[in-house]
């Protein structure tokens, strides 16, 4: 069992599945999420280099800040154009 513990000042502790990963990136739409910690980006880039070598299809977002949760409008738009979504954390 793996228990995963979110810094969000919840009240009570939610509980939920985790979703399938993929058999395969190929044919799917990878998306990188920077969430604008220093040097994030170049984990991302280094990530995007090689998925694409690979003929992965990639599309790149950023959160304006580290501080808060990626805004709605952001959720929603990764939600609409990528299959599987990996976040960059660095210092």
């Amino acid at each position: 069992m793996t228990v995963i513990l979110d810094p969000t000042a919840e009240q009570s502790a939610s509980s939920r599945p985790r979703l399938a990963r993929p058999e395969q990136l190929q044919g799917l739409t990878v998306g990188l999420l920077d969430i604008s910690k220093p040097r994030g980006d170049v984990f991302l880039d280094r990530l995007e280099s090689l998925l694409t070598q690979r003929g992965v299809a990639v599309r790149r977002y950023m959160k304006p800040t580290v501080a808060k949760p990626a805004p709605v409008p952001l959720r929603h738009q990764i939600v609409g154009e990528v299959n599987v979504v990996i976040e960059g954390l660095a210092d």
